[in-house]
């Protein structure tokens, strides 16, 4: 079942286990494989892209090399000379230009306006997917549409519990992650607009139609039902 879930192609024909992670949280190292992106490798390990950017200093695109390793863990070091080389520019600007630039920040991320992906009902909350996003009853080939306007950092099946999987990044603070779909209509590095349809509802383990929805800040996940409208 696991490696029918890992290697299948755009439509999910076999059941998805339950949400979880397949990098363990006591992995301290991960070897690029092909398809990887730092924003897959940040979800399946539940540390986020920014933190993994961090800790091995990845500067955006965030670009990853098949083979490369990547740390898993927190690295004080390297934490103190990342951020000195992301200071140091801020130090030779002026206060006006740095209220400028915060400014222009806070706006950016005061202007998400979040829509509920599919219509349905909310069978599975927040708190029972183990604060893990909300699953969301649908009909199998109902319409998925992004929540928010962003580009897709991830689209595929890599990612077990998930199926077939999007990941949509809104900007430099939140992501959004749609899963158990049937069909996926988007591909990565594709930029989306708000309520464009990007999949088709598939189902979950228990065969029910359903879209497993995530909404993410700095990488974790947040109750989506506190965004939404």
């Amino acid at each position: 079942m696991l490696t029918a879930c890992a290697t299948s192609g755009k439509t999910a024909t076999v059941p998805v286990l339950p949400y979880g992670r397949d990098l363990a949280n006591e992995q301290k190292y991960y070897v690029v494989k092909k398809g990887d992106t730092l924003y897959s490798i940040g979800f399946r390990s539940g540390h986020g892209y920014r933190k993994l950017a961090l800790w091995n200093d990845i500067h955006p695109p965030y670009t990853v090399m098949v083979g490369q390793t990547i740390k898993l863990f927190n690295n004080p070091g390297g934490i103190k000379n990342t951020h000195s080389s992301i200071k140091t520019p801020l130090k030779k600007r002026s206060s006006s230009q740095k209220k400028t630039i915060l400014s222009g920040d806070n706006k950016k991320l005061l202007k998400l306006n979040w829509q509920w992906p599919i219509t349905g009902t909310i069978v599975k909350n927040f708190f029972q997917s183990g604060n893990k996003g909300i699953d969301i009853s649908g009909y199998f080939g109902q319409p998925v549409k992004a929540a928010e306007a962003g580009k897709v950092v991830y689209s595929g099946a890599g990612l077990i519990g998930y199926g077939n999987l999007l990941i949509i990044k809104h900007n430099a603070m939140y992501l959004s992650a749609y899963a158990n779909n049937s069909r996926l209509l988007v591909e990565e590095g594709q930029v989306v607009g708000k309520n464009q349809v990007i999949a088709k509802v598939g189902k979950t383990s228990a065969g029910q139609p359903a879209l497993h929805f995530e909404i993410r800040k700095n990488g974790k996940p947040v109750n989506p039902v506190n965004y939404l409208p």
